[in-house]
C-alpha cells in the first residue's frame, strides 16, 4: 500500500492568521468586483433565448460549430448533441419575444451555412426559450444552502458537540463566499451547471471537515489533558495522507474535465477544481482555528475541570 506523509508533525494551525488574511483579501476582491461591476452574467436558462434543433447530413465537429457562431458574434451558445451524433441543439441568447428569436435563429442558420454549406444541415425546429429557472431557482438554491447549514449544525451537534457544528458551518460559508468570489474574478457565467457545482462543493467541503473533526474527537477521548491546539494539529497530520490521496484523485479527474470535456462542462469543472482547493483550505485554516477560538471562549466542562489545580495533600 502506498504510504506518504505518515507520522508528520507539521504545525498547521500556527499559520492561521496569514491564511485568514489571504482568504479575506480574496473574498473582498471578488465580492467588491461583484458589487461594483454588478452581478454575474447569466446563461440562457436565466435570461431566455433561442432554441434550435439541427440535423446534419454528417456528424459535424462541435468545435467548428462554435467557431462559426463565435465568428458571427453569437457567443456563449450552448451546443449539445441531441440523440445521435448528427443531431444538435443550440441555445443562444436573443431579444425577448418571438421577433428576437426569429432574428437570432436566422443569424445562426446563415452562419452555419457559411461554415458548413447550405445543404449540410436542416433546421428541425426553432422556439423561444423563456427564463424557466429565474427567481424560482435562485430561491430554491438559497433554501437548499440554508437547509444544508441547519442539518449540518444539528448533525454535528448530536454526533460531536455544538462547537464543532458552528465551526463546520462557518467553514462552509467561507467556501461559498470564496467560490462566488472566484466565479466573479474569472467572469464565469451563472448557469444551472454552475449552481450544481456550487452545491457539490458544499458537500465536498463538509465531508472533509467532518473527517478531521472525527479524528479530533477520537484524540480528545484518548488524551483529555492535551491542549486542543496540539490535538488539532495532530488530527490534521494524521488525516494528511488520506486527504492528499483523496484530493489529488478528485482534482485529477476534475482537471481532466476542465481541459478535455468541452465547453458545456467546463464551468462545472472550474468551480469543482477551485472547490477542492478551498474546501481543503477551510477544513484546516478556517474550521480548526474557529473551533479553537470557541473552545477558548466556551470551554467544555471536562476541560475546565482539568485546568483546576488539584488540592494539596495533607
Amino acid at each position: 500500500m502506498l504510504r506518504i506523509l505518515h507520522d508528520t508533525n507539521y504545525d498547521f494551525i500556527r499559520w492561521w492568521r496569514t491564511a485568514a488574511g489571504l482568504t479575506i483579501a480574496f473574498i473582498v476582491i471578488g465580492l467588491g468586483s461583484l458589487a461594483i461591476k454588478g452581478g454575474f452574467d447569466e446563461s440562457v436558462e436565466f435570461t431566455g433565448g433561442t432554441l434550435m434543433q439541427l440535423h446534419f447530413t454528417g456528424a459535424p465537429d462541435q468545435a467548428k460549430i462554435r467557431s462559426a457562431l463565435d465568428a458571427g458574434g453569437v457567443h456563449d451558445a450552448e451546443i449539445q448533441t441531441f440523440g445521435t451524433p448528427n443531431d444538435y441543439t443550440i441555445r443562444a441568447r436573443s431579444d425577448s419575444g418571438s421577433a428576437g428569436a426569429d432574428s437570432t435563429s436566422r443569424k445562426i442558420s446563415t452562419l452555419l451555412e457559411t461554415g458548413f454549406g447550405k445543404d449540410a444541415f436542416k433546421v428541425v425546429r426553432t422556439e423561444l426559450v423563456g427564463p424557466t429557472v429565474g427567481s424560482e431557482l435562485r430561491r430554491g438554491a438559497a433554501i437548499a444552502i440554508i437547509v444544508s447549514f441547519f442539518v449540518t449544525l444539528v448533525y454535528l451537534a448530536i454526533r460531536f458537540d455544538w462547537r464543532f457544528g458552528v465551526a463546520a458551518t462557518i467553514a462552509t460559508m467561507h467556501d461559498i463566499l470564496t467560490t462566488v468570489a472566484f466565479m466573479k474574478i474569472i467572469h464565469l457565467e451563472l448557469s444551472l451547471t454552475v449552481i450544481a457545482a456550487l452545491l457539490t462543493v458544499i458537500g465536498y467541503s463538509l465531508n472533509d471537515t467532518i473527517i478531521i473533526f472525527d479524528r479530533v474527537r477520537e484524540n480528545l477521548r484518548k488524551n483529555r489533558r492535551e491542549p486542543l491546539y496540539n490535538t488539532l494539529n495532530r488530527s490534521v497530520n494524521e488525516t494528511l495522507p488520506r486527504s492528499i490521496l483523496t484530493h489529488a484523485t478528485a482534482l485529477a479527474a476534475t482537471l481532466a474535465l476542465l481541459f478535455f470535456a468541452g465547453e458545456v462542462i467546463r464551468p462545472f469543472a472550474w468551480v469543482m477544481a477551485f472547490g477542492i482547493v478551498t474546501g481543503t483550505f477551510s477544513s484546516i485554516y478556517v474550521a480548526s482555528p474557529i473551533l479553537l477560538w470557541i473552545e477558548t471562549k466556551y470551554p467544555r466542562e471536562s476541560e475546565v475541570k482539568s485546568r483546576k489545580p488539584k488540592p494539596a495533600q495533607a
